[in-house]
């Protein structure tokens, strides 16, 4: 493939439909016909390429729109290999005496809880965290009594032999940040409050003179801060947040991933014109769809512009419990895997010594992926969408003429869930159908919201035994889908299931054994030769793929291996739905398993790779992996199955007991699905973290909350005491309020 170069950045590209397109005017100095080293195809095309006026150096590459088109694009690479795990070369940025990048482990980090100004609470919270293996430490430092509390708190620590490094959290306070930089090892800067007002959510209109003015006024207040940082050796965190772009940026590039992208490289920029290079970047967000398209569209621009600064991994307002571990996984595993990440912090509603476990088992499973490069063997991807989310839907089941079942209801169109069932659940059938989730009545099953799609069954009941046969007969009636392995079948025929074969079953004459009609599941790895899968090709009756590869294989990667089968599916045009299935070892703990599969399976839905997940796991409650793989669907926002929170981690800016008021909105709200409830400790994120919210309850001064409608504030100071209440009768007064379900019910 031809590429070519040309100057860059051009920040105000957008590459859409195979065609340049423009975020902004822009006074471009001309379009260029290429000379013929840079044609592409026949010596006849004509290949054109955007010549910004910008008088930077660096170049940009270019290639083919798309095969064989003469329109050249810039190059759109975000990790060092798409088939295998390989860790994106970087720079090494000093952070007090611990150094931070590609050449060492992946650090990790969270951010204490305590009011600041609480020297002696501040200092022991530090020390727990250090204890139990951080690597940062971060601060909130909000105004002049918080920044003079810093030294002391510096102080005492090195008094009592801890010299872990210490980050200043930095929002609206440019002079905070000077006095800070003189005591702290590590400056974090949010590009979105830190020079630009606070967002009002307006769509302004700004003049290419208005917003170069803007650009020199942050210049102006940021540049003391870089020269300070150089002066005194710290390191520096340009942290982008979703929730808090400026309505500068907003109104050029909307509440985007782009426009996070280009927020952070303003703030860049200004670094390097300074000579200022001991930065590392982040692009937070409380969607982890966003986060993920938001980091590699920067990994790509960094890669464009030959830029080598280490990344600081997070989702922000994660919330609690598996919910929060989830979320984490599915955003920071997605990139881990494709060895991206230097730092990471999972941000949960809990103590902050709580969150370096999960950072640990993140951090431990990006680095043996990245050290043992674990992948497939190489291939060409051409049909997933890096940058913007677009899923591949397979073709739900239709019912056929003649049968007598409904397959229609074995997958979900949102997203399915399957569940492996045993001999022994079927022994007490009414129990099983509570365990699915199903509704009871009379005794009778009937599917709901959050019912399992279909389960797998190892292990067929005798053809004697009546009532594991009825159990599953009526499991069959209300159109859930019921798998089991061939020879199961072949032994003990169960009327209208759903046969597992292998690739080579598929081929065999076994199949003539089975009835006319009768439909298969295909078990497959995504490593095969593509003569194997071929197979597919002329297979007739296919319901779904499951795609499984055993769990810790050393050097074969799940996330690769199904990244191969989707493309060789797209190119041959087989929409097969394909479920994620995940076997996990006997010795899998509760959080590895949130872990491991938010992060394997997750990886693949964020780029609208998947129809569903079978989870097994012989030591874990069946429950527990049901609502494991639910809110793995809803994390990335496939299947809305129970209330979605976005849920601040607290920090010393926090204004209630983030924890306790937590716990007591779910317990009142858990049962609303389709609906999203914001709860913040302030401001300073919000209110445009809340922007997947329908509701927002946040910390407006203490002891008093603001209400929100996305993000509109309603009601401003009301008394905690009753907080709760109001916001469910805000959420009733706009019509999205039910009624929790009875125990009969």
């Amino acid at each position: 493939m031809s590429t070519g170069v040309a100057p860059a950045p051009l920040p105000h590209v957008r590459v859409r439909g195979g065609g340049i397109g423009f975020t902004r005017s822009v006074d471009f100095a001309k379009v260029l016909a290429v000379p013929g080293a840079l044609r592409t195809g026949s010596s006849r095309a004509r290949a054109l390429v955007v010549r910004s006026s910008s008088t930077e150096s660096d170049t940009m590459e270019l290639e083919p729109a798309s095969e064989g088109s003469p329109l050249l694009v810039p190059k759109q690479k975000y990790c060092e290999s798409i088939y295998q795990t390989r860790r994106r070369k970087t720079r090494t940025v000093m952070v007090g005496n611990v150094p931070l990048g590609s050449d060492h482990p992946i650090r990790i980090q969270t951010m204490t809880t305590s009011d600041t100004k609480d020297v002696a609470k501040t200092v022991e919270e530090v020390m727990r965290i250090a204890d139990k293996g951080a690597d940062f430490v971060r601060i909130t430092v909000q105004g002049k009594k918080e920044a003079d509390a810093c030294f002391e708190i510096k102080n005492t620590l090195v008094q009592k032999n801890y010299n872990i490094p210490l980050v200043a959290d930095i929002h609206f306070a440019p002079a905070i940040a000077l006095r800070v930089a003189e005591c702290f090892d590590k400056i974090r800067v949010n590009p979105g409050n830190f020079a630009d007002r606070r967002a009002q959510f307006e769509q302004l209109e700004y003049t290419e003179d208005d917003y170069e003015k803007e650009l020199e006024h942050i210049q102006k207040v940021f540049s003391p801060l870089v020269e300070k940082c150089k002066q005194y050796g710290r390191a520096m965190r340009i942290g982008t947040n979703h929730g808090s772009l400026s309505d500068r940026i907003m109104s050029y590039y909307g509440d985007s991933p782009r426009g996070m992208v280009e927020s952070a490289l303003e703030f860049a920029r200004i670094c390097r014109s300074l000579d200022f290079h001991n930065f590392v970047f982040s692009m937070k967000a409380s969607n982890p769809v966003v986060m993920v398209q938001a980091y590699r569209l920067l990994v790509a621009e960094m890669y464009n512009l030959g830029w080598d600064y280490p990344l600081h991994l997070g989702v922000t307002e994660a919330g609690e419990g598996e919910d929060g571990r989830m979320k984490s996984a599915i955003g920071i595993g997605t990139l881990l895997m494709d060895g991206l990440g230097d730092t990471i912090r999972v941000s949960l509603t809990e103590p902050p010594e709580e969150e370096i476990d999960p950072c640990t088992r993140l951090a431990k499973l990006g680095t043996q992926a990245a050290n043992l490069q674990i992948g497939v063997a190489p291939f060409e991807e051409k049909h997933r969408r890096y940058f913007d989310f677009q899923r591949r839907s397979g073709q739900l089941p239709l019912q056929k003429e003649g049968e007598v079942v409904d397959y229609r209801g074995v997958l979900h169109r949102d997203g399915s869930v399957l569940m492996s069932v045993s001999l022994d659940q079927l022994k007490a059938p009414e129990l099983l159908y509570k365990s699915l989730a199903t509704k009871l009545v009379v005794g009778m099953p009937f599917k709901d919201l959050a019912t399992v799609d279909s389960i797998l069954l190892r292990e067929l009941p005798p053809v004697e035994d009546a009532q594991a046969r009825l159990a599953l007969k009526r499991l069959v009636d209300i159109s859930m889908g019921v798998l089991t392995p061939l020879s199961e079948q072949l032994s003990k025929p169960l009327p209208h299931a759903i046969v597992l074969v292998t690739l080579d079953e598929l081929s065999s004459d076994s199949l003539k054994l089975l009835p006319e009609g009768t439909r298969f599941a295909v078990t497959l790895r995504g490593d095969e030769s593509y003569e194997q899968l071929d197979v597919l090709k002329s297979a007739d009756n296919i319901t779904m793929l499951l795609h499984n590869v055993p769990y810790g294989e050393e050097k074969t990667g799940r996330v690769q291996t199904a990244r191969r089968l989707f493309e060789y599916l797209e190119t041959n045009g087989l929409n097969f739905p394909v479920i994620h299935h995940i076997d996990f070892p006997k010795s899998i703990d509760r959080d590895g398993l949130v872990i491991g599969a938010g992060t394997n399976v997750g990886a693949l839905l964020v780029d609208g790779l998947g129809d569903g997940l079978l989870l097994e796991a012989t030591n874990q409650e069946f429950e527990f992996l049901r609502d494991t793989s639910f809110n793995l669907l809803q994390g990335c926002r496939m299947r809305n199955t129970k209330t979605e929170y976005v849920s601040c981690p607290s920090c010393g800016r926090t204004l209630f007991d983030l924890q306790e008021i937590s716990a007591e909105i779910r317990e009142k709200t858990s049962h609303l699905p389709g609906v999203s409830i914001a709860i913040m400790g302030c401001i300073v994120n919000g209110p445009g973290e809340m922007a997947d919210a329908d509701f927002g309850y946040v910390g407006g001064a203490p002891g008093k909350i603001d209400l929100y409608v996305g993000k509109t504030v309603v009601q401003r100071g009301i008394a905690m005491e009753g907080a709760t209440e109001a916001l469910i009768q805000l959420i009733k007064d706009h019509g999205r309020w039910v009624d929790p379900p009875t125990e009969e019910e």
